[in-house]
């Protein structure tokens, strides 16, 4: 399991100082040191299409309520990633021609086609004392956890699975602004999604296992 620690970007909007931790979930398996040979080889790129955006059922109202951040903080995430295209502008249409789709993905250097789903799996908040001063500042914690699948086009065939956790904390003063909880929550998903693509990529790098022998 690999960790990795994060300072968001301080907007104008938090005041004080904003810490973000995240926690890559799923197991990502390490095969030793880089070879010369691969570490000069470029990323592969993909094409993720998302399919679906949803919250898990034990977050209630909550969940409904963060769908509309999480789905648009979901594209920009996919679409600011180097190793992953944005459109497939004059593609064959992948459920008419399967081929001739694979075919152009093959000359466009794009190493494969996935619809992606998205679940949003846990989320918590806090609002602490940030210390026993006059002041009686406070600070906002977010925690967030989800989860990606991957199914490949046009065939539907689970290509990959990735999750991705995060905290944000994030000093607010006196009285917690909706305007902060909303910057620290989209901080909070930004560093999960950047974990869980992370991994998910990882996933489709590694050559699948071979099989089982009979």
């Amino acid at each position: 399991m690999r960790s990795l620690a994060v300072r968001p970007f301080l907007s104008p909007v938090a005041r004080g100082l904003a810490v973000g931790v995240a926690t890559v979930v799923a197991a990502v398996v390490a095969f030793g040191a880089v070879r010369p040979a691969d570490a000069a080889k470029p990323p592969k790129k993909y094409f993720f299409e998302v399919a679906d955006v949803k919250a898990s059922d034990s977050l209630g109202q909550v969940g409904k309520d963060l769908l509309p951040t999480t789905s648009a903080q979901i594209a920009k995430s996919i679409a600011g990633h180097p190793q992953l295209v944005a459109a497939l502008d004059g593609a064959p249409d992948p459920k008419v021609n399967a081929k001739a789709f694979k075919k152009w993905l093959t000359k466009k250097k794009i190493a494969g086609a996935y619809r992606v789903n998205v679940e949003l799996t846990s989320f918590e908040e806090e609002l602490e004392e940030k210390d026993d001063s006059l002041n009686k500042e406070k600070r906002l914690i977010v925690r967030l956890g989800l989860r990606t699948f991957g199914e490949t086009i046009p065939e539907r065939v689970m290509g990959f699975s990735g999750e991705g956790s995060a905290t944000v904390k994030l000093d607010v003063g006196k009285k917690l602004r909706p305007r902060d909880r909303e910057y620290a929550i989209a901080q909070a998903l930004e560093l999960a999604m950047t974990d869980a693509l992370a991994s998910s990529l990882t996933k489709l790098a590694n050559p699948p296992p071979p099989p089982p022998k009979k």
